[in-house]
């Protein structure tokens, strides 16, 4: 290969990865920019604890009813198209949404999750196809991009909100700016690229699998536990004293904090017999930071949240680690992922939705701490039991 090829291939490459990264820093934003200002959202709109509960849960939700439609819409138009599509919608819809009304807003806030559902199934194939020898650290590298996205989305929220003086509707239509630069540098890395348009149908469904079962259930569960807190951590914080701008910088500290995690578990267990450890770890971490932030004196809040944010990066990105230390080919991978996502998604949304009906019904937050425990739980045994050294698809 010639030089002038080698430097070509070489920048190609890197155009690529600059998409890649670009698009995974719009997975979260649109979910995390709602809870700092849920409560000016509620106020306006007359959305009592149901309503915001509702809001917080129609993302994740469709995130999950809309995995599936991610491999159905790369096999019409090509991958790489589809996650151009689903970025340039989110686009849209992220600068319609809170200038659309109360229908408008939750229509916004359901196809924003649609979008991120179908850019999340499909990147990690991006990531496998184009950079084969360097997956797992590249999807370590998009992991804490979506996490520096979502924890930018939480902590600079309310305090734009007051820069553009009470404006909530502004403050959520900014973050509309990083998607449409997400769309140029994608359409910039299309240009001359040989794109596969029909990828291989899957073989099998996975659904009688008890392993895919239970990274799927390990997968939606942490899931629940992460939207949980991205929705509705601000209002317990307020709730329990904080002032807004303070709550949304701790969900903002917590979701930076795992940045470091998201790419130090997945290394660490690299090392290890299986996932099971760091899983355990992962959990116990998460656990302890939810009944910290619920129960433990507000001065030391600032503690728990750091913990928290330790054990949710780690919890993250074990969960896409699994989905590829489960299988043995990237065609498997690919199904387990699409059934983990479409399942555990739909399952995850049901953690916001309960938060926000037990605080509705018991007008604190004392009950639904008890419910988050129950749901670290059923985590931490979900994960022990996918974390064991097999693979999807074979007898046992």
């Amino acid at each position: 290969m010639t030089q002038a090829a080698v430097t070509s291939r070489s920048s190609s490459a890197l155009l690529t990865l600059t998409g890649i990264l670009f698009v995974a820093l719009n997975l979260r934003p649109a979910l995390t920019s709602v809870s700092p200002v849920l409560k000016r959202i509620g106020e306006t709109l007359a959305l009592g604890s149901f309503g915001q509960g509702v809001l917080t849960t129609l993302p994740v939700l469709f995130l999950g009813l809309c995995a599936p439609l991610a491999p159905q819409l790369a096999r019409r138009i090509g991958v790489d198209r589809a996650v151009l599509v689903a970025t340039a919608v989110l686009g849209a819809v992220l600068v319609l949404r809170p200038y659309s009304g109360t229908v408008g807003l939750f229509a916004g806030t359901l196809i924003a999750g649609g979008c991120i559902g179908v850019m999340g199934v499909l990147l990690p194939g991006v990531v496998k196809r184009d950079f084969p020898s360097s997956a797992s650290v590249l999807t370590g590298l998009y992991t804490a991009v979506l996490c520096l996205g979502a924890s930018a989305a939480a902590g600079t929220t309310e305090p734009m909100r007051l820069a553009f003086g009470g404006d909530w509707q502004a403050a959520l239509a900014i973050w509309t700016i990083p998607a449409w630069v997400a769309v140029v540098f994608w359409w910039l890395q299309l240009d001359g690229k040989h794109i596969p348009r029909r990828p291989t149908k899957p073989a099998r469904s996975l659904f009688r699998d008890p392993l895919a079962w239970q990274v799927t259930l390990y997968m939606g569960l942490q899931s629940s536990l992460s939207y949980s807190v991205f929705g509705w951590l601000p209002t317990i914080l307020q709730d329990r004293g904080m002032p807004a701008v303070d709550a949304g910088i701790g969900l903002s500290v917590s979701i930076m904090i795992q940045i470091g995690s998201a790419i130090a578990a997945p290394w660490i267990s690299s090392r290890m017999r299986d996932q099971r450890a760091m899983i355990a770890l992962a959990v116990l971490l998460t656990g302890a930071g939810l009944m910290g932030c619920v129960y433990a004196p507000i001065g030391g809040i600032w503690f728990w949240v750091v913990i928290l944010g330790a054990g949710q990066g780690g919890t993250f990105s074990m969960a896409l680690t699994l989905l590829a230390v489960r299988a043995r080919d990237h065609e498997t991978a690919a199904r387990l992922s699409g059934m983990a996502q479409g399942v555990g998604y739909t399952v995850a949304a049901f953690g916001p939705l309960g938060l926000g009906l037990l605080h509705g019904i018991f007008h604190d937050w004392q009950v639904a701490g008890v419910f988050l425990a129950v749901i670290a739980c059923a985590v931490l045994g979900f994960g022990l039991a996918a974390g064991r050294p097999l693979y999807v698809g074979e007898a046992r």
